[in-house]
C-alpha cells in the first residue's frame, strides 16, 4: 500500500516508522528538512520537503499514485486542506485527518465531513481519545491499562500484578476456582520486559504486567485476583484545565469529587463558568502549598494533563510524594515515558500511542474493526472479523478454537456474535462475521493472524 504521511511531528513519525515495518510504500511529507534526514536514518522512509497543503508538494510525494494520506501535522486547519486538496488531485485515495479542535466536529460542520462536503474521509481526534483512556483508568481501579472491543462488550485490562493479591503464586488455572461465576482468560504476561503465553498452569508473580479480558462488568473482580483490593476511587484532582482536563472533568464530576488546578486566569474563569460541580482553582500545579491545602494526601487519582511534560512529570511526583493513592502523567516525549514508568508515576500516557491504534485499524483493511497499541507499541490487542475464503480452503469457520494454528505469540482472548461476548474456550466453534479479538505480542504478526481468519 502507498501511503502519504503529511507531519514528521510525534504521531506522524512513530506511524511512518510502524507502518515501514511492513509491506508498506511509506511518504513522509515536512517543512522541516532536518526532521525529515533523521527519520530517513531511522527507517527505510521516502520523504518530501515541502508544505503539506500545497498542490505541487503532494503531486511530488505521489498523490496520484497514492491509496491513503494520513494528515497529521500541529494544524487542523492544515491538516483539512490537505485533505481537500489531495482528494481534488486524486479522487480515490482514502484521507484520514487528526483534528483537534472540538468545533469542527459539532453540527454543520460535522454533519459537512459525514457528508462528504469536507472531503474528510476519516477523523481522529486525539484529545477525545485521551480523555476516554484516562476515564477508563479512573473507573478501574488498579489498572495500568483499560481497552474497549465489540463496542464495550468486552474490556481488555492491564494491571500490575501486586504481592497480597490472592492470585500471586498461583496458577491462572486457579482464577476459576477463585471466581467460578466470573468468566475470563489471561491473554499475555510480560515479567522482566519478556513476553509470556500464558497456560493454564503459568504461574503469577509478584511485578508481572498481566493482560486479562473479561467483561466489562467482571474486570474489577479480576483485577482484585493480581493485587490488593481497591475501592472505588472519589476524588480526583486534575492538574490542567484545557480540553483534556476539563471534558474529564466534565464526564466525571457526576460521581466524583472533582477539582481542576488551571494556571491562566481567563481559562479558570471559563471553565468554572461550563462545569456544574468542578471546583477550579487558580493556581500553579506544582505549588506544594495549594497541592497540602487541597489534602492531597486524601487523592484517590491525580491526573496531570498540561501541554508541558515536565509540569506533569514534576507534579506527579510531587503528588505521590505527599500521598496521593495514584498519579497519571500525559507526557508528549515518548522518550520520557518509561523513564518515569514505575519510578514514582503509575500511569505514564503517551498521547501517540493512544492515537495511532486508529490510524493502524483504517490501514488495515475492512476486516480489522479496532486496533490497540499497547506496551508503547510493541503489541497490539485488535477485533477481527472471521470471513471464508473464495474457494472453502484454509477456512476456520465451524473450526474449534482449540484446533486453529495460531502464530507464536498470538493469544484469542474471547469473540462476539450477534452483540453477545464469549470469553475463548477451546471448544468454542466459530462462524462467519464472528469478531475474534487477539493480543499479539508482537505487532508484526498482524498480516499473518489477518490470513487466517479472512484468507480471501
Amino acid at each position: 500500500m502507498k501511503i502519504i504521511i503529511l507531519g514528521a511531528g510525534t504521531v506522524g513519525t512513530t506511524l511512518a516508522i510502524s507502518l515501514s515495518q511492513e509491506d508498506n510504500d511509506i511518504t513522509v511529507v515536512d517543512k522541516d528538512q532536518s526532521t525529515l534526514h533523521r527519520l530517513e536514518e531511522e527507517a527505510d522512509i521516502n520523504t518530501v520537503n515541502g508544505y503539506c497543503s500545497y498542490p505541487n508538494t503532494l503531486v511530488n510525494s505521489g498523490i496520484k499514485e497514492a491509496d491513503m494520506v494520513v494528515a497529521v501535522t500541529g494544524s487542523d486547519e492544515i491538516n483539512i486542506v490537505s485533505c481537500l486538496i489531495s482528494k481534488v488531485l486524486s479522487k480515490n485515495v482514502k484521507t484520514i485527518a487528526r483534528i483537534r479542535e472540538s468545533s469542527y466536529l459539532k453540527d454543520r460542520t460535522k454533519r459537512a465531513i459525514e457528508e462528504g462536503v469536507i472531503p474528510v474521509d476519516v477523523v481522529v481526534s486525539p484529545e477525545k481519545l485521551i480523555t476516554k483512556h484516562i476515564k477508563a483508568l479512573i473507573e478501574t481501579p488498579g489498572s495500568l491499562q483499560v481497552l474497549e472491543f465489540g463496542d464495550g462488550l468486552l474490556n481488555l485490562v492491564g494491571v500490575r500484578a501486586v504481592k497480597g493479591g490472592p492470585l500471586i503464586g498461583h496458577e491462572i488455572g486457579d482464577l476459576k476456582k477463585h471466581m467460578p461465576n466470573v468468566d475470563t482468560r489471561v491473554a499475555a504476561i510480560f515479567r522482566k520486559g519478556g513476553a509470556i503465553i500464558p497456560r493454564g498452569t503459568t504461574t503469577v508473580e509478584a511485578g508481572d504486567e498481566v493482560f486479562f479480558i473479561a467483561r466489562k462488568k467482571d474486570a474489577r473482580k479480576v483485577i482484585n485476583e493480581m493485587r490488593t483490593k481497591e475501592d472505588p476511587y472519589k476524588y480526583v484532582v486534575i492538574a490542567g484545565g484545557g480540553k483534556i482536563g476539563s471534558a474529564l472533568a466534565e464526564q466525571i464530576e457526576d460521581n466524583h469529587t472533582v477539582k481542576i488546578i488551571e494556571a491562566n486566569s481567563e481559562r479558570a474563569k471559563e471553565i468554572s463558568a461550563r462545569l456544574v460541580d468542578t471546583i477550579v482553582l487558580e493556581g500553579n500545579v506544582s505549588d506544594k502549598s495549594l497541592l497540602h491545602e487541597e489534602n492531597i494526601e486524601e487523592c484517590d487519582v491525580f491526573v496531570a494533563v498540561t501541554n508541558d511534560d515536565e509540569a506533569n512529570v514534576m507534579s506527579c511526583m510531587l503528588a505521590k510524594e505527599m500521598g496521593a493513592h495514584k498519579v497519571i502523567a500525559l507526557i508528549n516525549n515518548e522518550a520520557y515515558v518509561d523513564l518515569v514508568q514505575d519510578k514514582g508515576i503509575d500511569v505514564a500516557i503517551a498521547p501517540s500511542q493512544i492515537t495511532i491504534g486508529t490510524f493502524l485499524s483504517e490501514l488495515a483493511g475492512d476486516e480489522v474493526v479496532k486496533v490497540h497499541s499497547l506496551r508503547r507499541g510493541v503489541a497490539e490487542a485488535i477485533e477481527t472479523i472471521v470471513k471464508g475464503s473464495t474457494n472453502g480452503k484454509g477456512d476456520v469457520i465451524g473450526k474449534e478454537l482449540g484446533n486453529i494454528r495460531l502464530p507464536v505469540g498470538a493469544t484469542i482472548g474471547a469473540i462476539i456474535r450477534k452483540d453477545k461476548a464469549k470469553i475463548a474456550h477451546d471448544d468454542v466453534k466459530l462462524r462467519e462475521h464472528d469478531h475474534v479479538i487477539l493480543f499479539l505480542t508482537d505487532k508484526k504478526l498482524l498480516p499473518k493472524v489477518q490470513q487466517i481468519f479472512s484468507p480471501s
